[in-house]
């Protein structure tokens, strides 16, 4: 299940939006012209590696993704949930955010996983705090939602506040699963910053505000 756009009116270009993509396939790109030792030294080194914590590698890391489907859904989720948020803070203070949000992710999935020698990679931290701040400036937006079942494929509008609870849901579901088999998730997925880049979306994006004049008024939620 991916989703594809809002149903939200935009008023300005999604520049920033559009860069951090552009940036991330480029580095992907990059990263999958190396050979595999040298790509290795470069994901080690550029990569948040919680046993090697340096703190560069909180925004090096967000440039970095482990292959087709990771940096593929990534990008998606950032184009859909991106360019509303951006058009309501502005360019500037969206990038400001973005970033603020992926730091945070990092250091709390650096907290929570002191002696792991894995390198974190990708900007799923930063893309849940969009879609934390999202969730509480525009619950009531339909998002076109691609979604497969076998050989099914299709496409539904799903309100905003469904489709992002849920997904909040699942992470701290997962967690749940780790605390309680004390192990850490072997599905490569950092839930924790997810959680983290997610709360911290939701509490920055009143903290740093928007451009309220851009609010039409919503529609009713269908259920």
């Amino acid at each position: 299940m991916f989703p594809l756009r809002d149903d939200r009116p935009t008023y300005t270009p999604p520049i920033v939006t559009t860069l951090i993509i552009i940036a991330c396939s480029l580095v992907f790109l990059f990263e999958i012209s190396l050979d595999e030792y040298s790509r290795d030294y470069f994901v080690n080194h550029y990569g948040l590696v919680p046993a090697h914590f340096h703190a560069s590698a909180l925004v090096t890391s967000m440039f970095l993704h482990g292959g087709w489907s990771h940096i593929i859904g990534n990008m998606l989720f950032l184009y859909a949930f991106g360019r509303s948020l951006e058009d309501a803070m502005g360019h500037n203070k969206f990038l400001g955010f973005y970033f603020a949000t992926g730091i945070i992710a990092g250091i709390v999935q650096v907290f929570f996983n002191l002696d792991s020698r894995i390198p974190t990679v990708g900007a799923s931290g930063a893309i849940a705090g969009v879609m934390g701040a999202y969730i509480v400036k525009f619950p009531r937006a339909e998002i076109r939602t691609l979604i497969w079942v076998i050989f099914f494929v299709t496409t539904v509008d799903i309100p905003a506040i469904l489709l992002l609870g849920f997904w909040f849901l699942s992470q701290l579901f997962s967690v749940g699963e780790i605390v309680q088999t004390h192990q850490a998730s072997d599905s490569g997925v950092a839930f924790f910053a997810h959680i983290g880049g997610f709360v911290s979306g939701m509490i920055l994006v009143n903290v740093m505000g928007t451009r309220q004049r851009y609010f039409p008024p919503g529609r009713s939620l269908r259920w």
